[in-house]
């Protein structure tokens, strides 16, 4: 294969804007994308909502249609990886053993879904929930006649996927080794909102639960030992529990990193000419008072994107972007500003029994996060909020008559 100006290492939400950036920028050179999956680059975060429960077909999730990138002159190599980086030479070998030069290399692999370290889990029906064959696997299950599911782990993704099993009428159980579910993310008001949520609509829903094994005929997972013995009947099992990032490659030819990939404030990894975005990649975080962290957000992949693809057309600025999610599950659309790493004060405006409120952050007596549900005024004031830094007053911000704009 010919030497590529630029490489991308990753066909996601990164590795797609990354290359519209670059071709809106003006950029001429030549550009190869190599992706793990053999499907051009699709939108993620509807595979655990609208493409599982199928109220959308897989067409209407690709970023661009496959046509376009032919258009732009871009090169994919699919349904392939890299599994050596030579940054001395700018070369990089693929699982099939060709190898071929890059002059910049931008990662953007994201991650792994983190796998069970029991007996038990590579059974089959044991699924993750991260990829469209994931879904596909499962949603082929469901189709076929499954009705007890056991979803393990109670961040987003797992209970996005308990909302959608439930909507269809399955017997969905989901279990959190931690207290509360959420517990890395949210404050207790959130996560005691989604707990009861999820139970309202059928979801045995259990907390401080460990999982000793799973078991199996041999072949396929048939149920979930927990710690105290118990097991609990399962046809298939999904496993939440977040992800790996997937820098082995980097990290290997010398790249800083411990928590996947170190980049400096222009996404530069340690090694010359290597760039990483993403979930896989670890910056300071201004809005976290400096930490360094991953952020793992479609926001987060894309803006890194635009912020390398300038750097790379000679426009280089520091990656300052605001940091923003959602979530949906069943008819409560989550929007949240902000990163509320090592708040100490939570103000809840709205009463969360109307399901309509919003959960405000503070970090030293400053707003640092926003969570609103079904709350878009607050979601959207409040954001102007968090990037003020804005000190408030506490029973004014607790007033939901009160708008948020007027305490800027």
């Amino acid at each position: 294969m010919p030497p590529s100006d630029v490489v991308i290492v990753g066909a996601g939400h990164g590795g797609a804007q990354c290359v519209l950036a670059l071709r809106q920028s003006g950029f001429e050179g030549s550009i190869t994308v190599i992706g793990r999956e053999p499907e051009y680059p699709y939108e993620r975060p509807p595979l655990s909502k609208e493409y599982f429960a199928r109220e959308k077909t897989f067409d209407r999730l690709y970023i661009r249609p496959p046509t376009f990138w032919a258009e732009k002159d871009v090169t994919f190599r699919l349904d392939c990886e890299v599994i050596e980086v030579d940054p001395r030479a700018h070369t990089l070998k693929l699982s099939d053993g060709e190898t071929f030069e890059y002059g910049k290399l931008v990662w953007a692999a994201g991650g792994d879904p983190r796998r069970l370290s029991c007996s038990g889990a590579d059974l089959a029906g044991v699924h993750a929930v991260r990829t469209r064959a994931d879904c596909d696997t499962l949603m082929d299950e469901v189709a076929a006649g499954i009705r007890k599911v056991v979803v393990i782990g109670g961040g987003y993704i797992g209970l996005e996927a308990a909302a959608v099993l439930a909507k269809l009428g399955l017997e969905v159980t989901l279990l959190e080794a931690l207290p509360r579910v959420l517990a890395r993310v949210a404050g207790e008001e959130l996560s005691a909102f989604y707990e009861k949520e999820h139970r309202a609509q059928g979801v045995d829903l259990r907390t401080g639960v460990a999982v000793e094994c799973l078991e199996g005929d041999g072949k396929k997972v048939t149920g979930v030992k927990l710690a105290d013995g118990s097991v609990l009947p399962a046809e298939a099992v999904i496993v939440g529990i977040g992800i790996v990032p997937a820098v082995g490659p980097l990290i290997a030819a010398g790249a800083a990193g411990a928590n996947g990939v170190d980049v400096d404030e222009y996404c530069r990894t340690s090694l010359p000419d290597i760039y990483a975005i993403g979930d896989c990649a670890a910056f300071a975080c201004g809005f976290a008072g400096g930490d360094v962290m991953r952020v793992e957000s479609v926001q987060n992949a894309n803006d890194m994107a635009t912020c390398v693809a300038r750097a790379l057309c000679g426009d280089e600025q520091p990656y300052k972007a605001f940091p923003w999610f959602w979530s949906n599950q069943y008819d409560l659309k989550l929007q949240t500003a902000g990163i509320n790493k090592d708040f100490d004060t939570t103000v809840v405006r709205g009463d969360p029994d109307t399901r309509k409120f919003s959960v405000v952050y503070l970090r030293a007596g400053r707003v640092a996060a926003i969570d609103s549900v079904n709350m878009v005024k607050d979601y959207v004031q409040g954001r102007r909020l968090v990037e003020a830094g804005a000190k408030v007053d506490v029973d004014q911000l607790a007033d939901p008559d009160v708008p948020l704009k007027s305490l800027i």
